[in-house]
């Protein structure tokens, strides 16, 4: 496909992802706590996007995941979380 036949083709769902992104991070800013590592491992993730790198989707998912190669004993829980809390 061209560039202008990718734009066409996928530029206003992709606008409506970023919206989401930008109201999502509103209501985080919006809201009282303290954040978790997951937001600042987001905001890190985001940085890839306007780096101008290639492989921008690789990178942003080695950004959120764990660079770890040894197994752990036990899962600290039941599930995901979607980002790398560092030790």
């Amino acid at each position: 496909m061209t560039r202008q036949q990718v734009l066409d083709l996928y530029f206003m769902e992709n606008r409506a992802k970023l919206i989401d992104i930008a109201a999502f991070l509103d209501r985080v800013d919006r809201a009282e706590g303290e954040a978790d590592f997951r937001l600042a491992g987001f905001k890190e993730a985001m940085k890839c996007l306007g780096d101008g790198a290639p492989q921008r989707a690789k990178n942003v998912l080695l950004s959120l995941s764990d660079p770890s190669i040894e197994p752990i004993d036990k899962a600290p829980g039941k599930g995901a979380v979607g980002a790398y809390l560092a030790k």
